[in-house]
């Protein structure tokens, strides 16, 4: 057993360079990402250890990036695209959603698209326009893509190797707020756990609180501070926002009777509200109360000094448990 303290961000970069060890055919693109190492540093390193053919720093242009890395797919590689920031992943869009999602499906099975598309996503930084978005329900609801949002290092690591090793398109959110927050990573022990499985990250009975990524440790501290008030909380992390594993989500639901969902996403038309509808669905016998959200505002992302107006902060995610057990 290997296990080490490590950041997000450094869980990510052991996970390619392991990737990248294992398989010659894994490859990283994107701008800035060989001699510099990102801008967050993820990629530090490894263009020294693999060279300029593997960790290739590409021009500012994200369609070409991506469109290039759909050819390499075809080719028999597995790229790895880094997204600089959120916000820039859109001029992409139109090869992510009708390239890299659909080639699979429009050659009957034929041609699969093994390639990962990392974005750094989520607000908190204090950076400017374009650099603090939540895309992932745009992405999300086109088929042929899978997603995953890692909340802790060691998912940090693990998902970034299993995607890499899907031979179907993975987007892989890293939440660039908590890049350098430290946890345990294990790196002989495999997952018992699918990168498209939930996880209940703290057991409880009165109430089941869903988030991922950037949000998890808001989720956390919350369910902490309502048990103060004798309100016992269960987390539980999606990780995967496609495919969305409402088994454990429903199970959590029909043993608690409520659900409360956080996201820092827009709350109109955002992931939570899908999983809201299914839940009132499959547990409409069992819930209490109505599934609530609270996430973000439906309004661009705001300037770095009134964010902290706009994103999930303890007091409304407390408010939002307070209305939930109200019913």
């Amino acid at each position: 057993m290997s296990i080490v303290q490590l950041p997000i961000a450094k869980a990510i970069t052991a996970g390619l360079r392991d990737a990248m060890r294992a398989d010659e055919h894994v490859m990283i693109m994107g701008e800035d990402v060989g001699v510099l190492g990102g801008v967050f540093r993820v990629t530090d390193g490894l263009h020294a250890e693999f060279g300029s053919q593997r960790v290739v720093d590409t021009p500012l242009a994200e369609a070409g990036i991506v469109g290039t890395a759909v050819g390499l797919a075809f080719r028999g590689y597995r790229p790895v695209v880094e997204i600089q920031f959120d916000g820039f992943v859109f001029p992409a869009f139109n090869q992510i959603t009708t390239q890299v999602a659909k080639m699979h499906y429009r050659t009957g099975g034929r041609v699969r698209m093994p390639m990962v598309i990392r974005i750094p996503h989520g607000g908190g930084i204090g950076a400017v326009e374009h650099h603090s978005e939540s895309p992932e329900a745009l992405f999300a609801h086109t088929a042929g893509l899978r997603i995953l949002a890692p909340a802790t290092a060691h998912d940090a690591y693990w998902m970034t190797r299993q995607a890499i090793e899907s031979d179907d398109p993975v987007i892989v959110l890293e939440p660039k707020r908590r890049y350098w927050m430290k946890g345990d990573v294990d790196t002989d022990a495999r997952p018992e756990l699918s990168p498209w499985q939930a996880r209940v990250a703290r057991p409880g009975t009165d109430l089941t609180l869903l988030a991922w990524g950037p949000s998890m440790p808001l989720a956390l501290e919350a369910a902490s501070a309502a048990s103060e008030d004798g309100t016992d909380v269960e987390v539980i992390d999606a990780r995967s926002l496609a495919p969305v594993d409402m088994e454990t989500i429903t199970a959590s639901v029909r043993r608690t009777g409520r659900l409360l969902i956080v996201h820092e996403a827009p709350v109109l038309g955002g992931i939570g509200g899908e999983i809201a509808a299914r839940v009132a669905e499959e547990c409409f016998y069992h819930l209490e109360a109505p599934v609530l959200r609270v996430g973000g505002f439906h309004t661009p992302y705001p300037p770095a000094r009134t964010e902290h107006a706009y994103l999930p902060d303890l007091d409304r995610v407390l408010d939002g448990v307070d209305r939930v057990l109200a019913h």
